[in-house]
């Protein structure tokens, strides 16, 4: 099974689904600045368990969350996930 890291990023509009989000990635991943977190050697599978805990929090008219695959020490930016779009493609 292949692991990879993914920075999470969000801007939510909703203190409180703000401090949902922010209690769910910290359980989760690693906190690398307010609103961006760290999935150090995260299976895809378990990128889309959070990816689907996440879209139980968000309002996706106001919310954005999205998900970047690091790849070769960089971010490799056409790996992006917009969790509005996610769920169209699985």
């Amino acid at each position: 099974m292949k692991r990879s890291d993914y920075l999470i990023c969000y801007d939510i509009s909703n203190p409180k689904r703000l401090r949902k989000i922010a209690k769910l990635l910290e359980q989760e991943c690693i906190r690398i600045q307010y609103s961006i977190f760290l999935a150090k050697k995260a299976t895809k599978e378990e990128i889309y368990a959070i990816a689907d805990k996440l879209t139980e929090l968000i309002d996706p008219d106001e919310d954005d969350v999205r998900i970047y695959k690091i790849k070769d020490h960089g971010i490799y930016m056409g790996v992006a996930y917009d969790l509005k779009e996610i769920f169209l493609i699985r």
